[in-house]
């Protein structure tokens, strides 16, 4: 019967050793800002533990007095059954192989289940040594100070986001999910001259031209929809002209200068802007095209087709693409 007590008092113990040291391991390889965003969105695991992983110098210290106790007591309890060389082996054995090696190695695999499930545990251990690992909360907090919130890099971002596409990944995200949200964190990286179309590739018209007949015939062959107006050294934009305002003029009796016609205005981007710059100048510019200038000199156009297309990897092609590329 004493050896059957033994056997039972030292499980218990071993096994209180164990759950310490999975809890502080697993305590610790929960990152704040990851429970602060699973709480937010209702993880009620995360919930229950946020709370101790925030103050976790108190649950530190709980986890490690515990711990201490324990193994302390298992000493002393194989001492008074064995010889103090073999109660030492014995001892150091079953806390190294079951009260450390073992139980990390279970808990860390599903670290906030466990403690989750053993926060009440976690709750009762700070509150029996709350006297002892109070002042040892505030000294920690004292010399180390709070733990610092680690914010992805955007590389680190982009590598886990291509953690979605690896073999064997189980995720709610599909592939052009995925590269949508790579593209857009590479947009600061690329410049408005990836993506423009040169300017001898554009089709616009000068500040005087007069418009006729046969110039709507050359704007419907190329089916453009919109077309910059720029000065004769194409150093300016005086803006543009949308071929939707033109429908019921009349260009075969009444040439018009087209100084007579609506002109929407517009903003020069220069070549090197950021293409999440870029986002923004099209939001604050309300068009949908933008004349690309360098040193002074405009060398192409962006439209926000071209960041769209940067974004999804991919060419949006409508009805008239047959027969060009509308700006």
């Amino acid at each position: 019967m004493e050896r059957i007590f033994l056997v039972i008092q030292t499980l218990l113990l071993v096994g209180a050793s164990g759950m310490c040291s999975g809890l502080n391991v697993s305590l610790l390889s929960l990152k704040t800002n990851d429970l602060e965003r699973k709480a937010s969105l209702g993880n009620m695991d995360a919930k229950k533990v946020l709370p101790l992983r925030r103050n976790s110098h108190l649950t530190l210290v709980s986890l490690l007095f515990v711990n201490v106790a324990v193994v302390s007591a298992t000493s002393l309890t194989l001492e008074h059954h064995m010889t103090g060389i073999v109660a030492g082996l014995v001892s150091t054995l079953l806390i190294v192989v079951f009260g450390e090696v073992l139980p990390q190695a279970w808990f860390s695999r599903i670290a906030l289940r466990y403690c989750a499930v053993l926060a009440p545990v976690m709750r009762l251990m700070i509150i029996v040594t709350y006297p002892i690992s109070k002042p040892l909360q505030l000294l920690l907090d004292k010399l180390v100070g709070p733990e610092n919130k680690e914010l992805h890099s955007r590389q680190e971002l982009g590598l886990i986001i291509s953690e979605h596409l690896g073999p064997g990944a189980v995720t709610e995200l599909d592939e052009d999910e995925i590269e949508i949200m790579k593209s857009t964190l590479s947009l600061s990286e690329k410049r408005t001259k990836r993506i423009m179309t040169p300017i001898k590739n554009v089709y616009w018209l000068p500040e005087d031209i007069i418009i006729d007949a046969a110039t709507i015939d050359e704007i419907k062959r190329r089916a453009w929809s919109r077309i910059p107006i720029l000065s004769s050294d194409k150093t300016e934009c005086r803006g543009i002209l949308l071929m939707k305002d033109l429908v019921d003029i009349d260009f075969d009796n009444e040439p018009m200068p087209i100084t007579d016609l609506p002109i929407h205005p517009t903003k020069v981007v220069g070549s090197m802007t950021a293409l999440d710059t870029l986002f923004r100048r099209f939001i604050g510019a309300h068009s949908h095209l933008m004349p690309v200038e360098r040193d002074g000199k405009i060398i192409g156009i962006v439209t926000i087709e071209d960041l769209i297309e940067e974004i999804l990897g991919h060419e949006i092609e409508d009805e008239s693409d047959t027969a060009g590329h509308p700006a």
